[in-house]
């Protein structure tokens, strides 16, 4: 409860949503981040003094979600969850793991790995045999993670994803009449876009965040930054060759979330069942995902 007083909360917590107490403990946590690299000007070149802000930010974070499962405030399940309740959970999160699997167990392992490590969210691609059987295993298996179907190139395969469970749609590329079909079911999406013309279109048909793939190809986080000095208000998911050398200046370019994929979850990871591992890289792309948006808070407060 320390921590509830630290960040200037008053009130009975369990009158808050857990999303709304969750929103106020880390705003407060990313100003007191902010406040901390101005305080020493002359040391945030430091590259020590750097990373152990975002320490200090990253496990504040998780204290907080533990704070908020001592309360017994946990989000609902997955299945009673609206589009906007789905939407924010990814967006808070900033981590979007995806996976090629042809096994309904190999995919499950995976999404029980990862939420024990904090990021309840699994992407099962839809362009290898049997996906959507391995897509409605998870669904069913795992009801606290939230469960999307990705790679999708037409409406056919949206609609199947949707039928298994699939609680977000998402592609590699800008297919339209798969954005207007999400936003008629009132389902997330986010379509795969590359140029600033693709990224409007894709955004003002209706989709919830625009996924730059593959960023690798354009400079990575020096278009990012670019396509969000142009593009301000839209959402962006980067993806495309996101690895750990790459997701923090990626965040902190402006990126709201990551989409990984080989990187977080490793063919031998999965082969070998190796949950500790992947948990690891799990936490070390949730510290990325912590310290770049508390150096592009910083960003803003300089330039405010």
């Amino acid at each position: 409860m320390r921590l509830l007083v630290l960040t200037g909360m008053t009130g009975a917590p369990s009158t808050m949503s857990p999303k709304r107490l969750y929103d106020i403990s880390i705003f407060s946590i990313l100003q007191y981040s902010v406040f901390m690299l101005h305080l020493c000007p002359g040391r945030t070149g430091n590259h020590a003094f750097l990373l152990r802000t975002v320490e200090v930010n990253h496990y504040m974070t998780q204290t907080m979600r533990s704070v908020i499962d001592d309360l017994c405030l946990e989000a609902s399940a997955v299945g009673t969850m609206a589009k906007e309740e789905i939407r924010s959970r990814i967006e808070e999160i900033g981590v979007v793991p995806a996976v090629r699997v042809t096994s309904a167990e190999d995919a499950l392992f995976v999404a029980e790995a990862l939420a024990q490590a904090g990021i309840p969210i699994l992407e099962i691609a839809m362009n290898v045999a049997g996906a959507i059987d391995v897509l409605s295993h998870v669904v069913k298996h795992a009801p606290n993670t939230i469960v999307g179907g990705g790679s999708i190139t037409n409406v056919a395969t949206a609609q199947q994803c949707l039928g298994a469970g699939a609680r977000f749609l998402t592609g590699d590329g800008l297919v339209l009449p798969v954005v207007e079909f999400s936003a008629k079911e009132n389902v997330v999406v986010f379509p795969g876009a590359f140029t600033p013309t693709e990224i409007i279109t894709a955004w003002n048909a209706g989709s919830d965040f625009v996924k730059v793939i593959p960023c690798d190809a354009a400079g990575g986080d020096s278009f990012v930054r670019s396509l969000k000095t142009a593009l301000p208000d839209i959402p962006l998911i980067a993806a495309g060759g996101v690895t750990q050398l790459t997701a923090f200046n990626l965040v902190s370019a402006g990126a709201t979330a990551l989409g990984v994929g080989r990187d977080l979850i490793p063919a031998e990871t999965v082969r070998l069942r190796q949950a500790r591992r992947i948990q690891e890289l799990a936490r070390r792309f949730l510290s990325f995902v912590d310290g770049g948006r508390i150096q592009a808070a910083g960003q803003s407060y300089s330039f405010a």
